[in-house]
């Protein structure tokens, strides 16, 4: 079965998903941080990559009682956003993922290069 089939509701903490944002304080300390940063191209794009998880994406990674999150992913055929360092240089990014706090439903939804690997 595809797409999320719970309820869940967006992370209020605006903070994760200004984390995912260009031109953000957040990103800016990433960044400065861990020199790199995973970007959506710009809000709506983050706004059509939810919609999408939620109504096609498919479930990620392992059942494991241990981790407090679930993950649903889905690939896009054009590029989401990208990976940005701290040298300016960029890669691509073709996949989405909704992380999804188990104990409440809460989520947020982050490009990636492709679904969490488990051990």
């Amino acid at each position: 079965m595809s797409g999320i089939d719970r309820d869940i509701v967006p992370e209020p903490r605006l903070s994760l998903t200004n984390r995912h944002l260009p031109d953000t304080p957040q990103v800016q300390r990433l960044l400065e941080r861990e020199g790199k940063a995973h970007v959506f191209n710009d809000r709506g794009t983050l706004e059509t990559v939810t919609k999408a998880i939620i109504e096609c994406g498919d479930r990620t990674g392992i059942d494991d009682e241990e981790d407090d999150y679930e993950r649903y992913g889905l690939y896009f055929s054009e590029a989401i956003g990208y990976i940005i360092r701290v040298d300016g240089s960029r890669t691509l990014l073709y996949y989405g993922e909704i992380k999804i706090v188990k104990a409440t439903g809460k989520y947020h939804v982050i490009p990636r290069t492709g679904p969490r690997r488990t051990s």
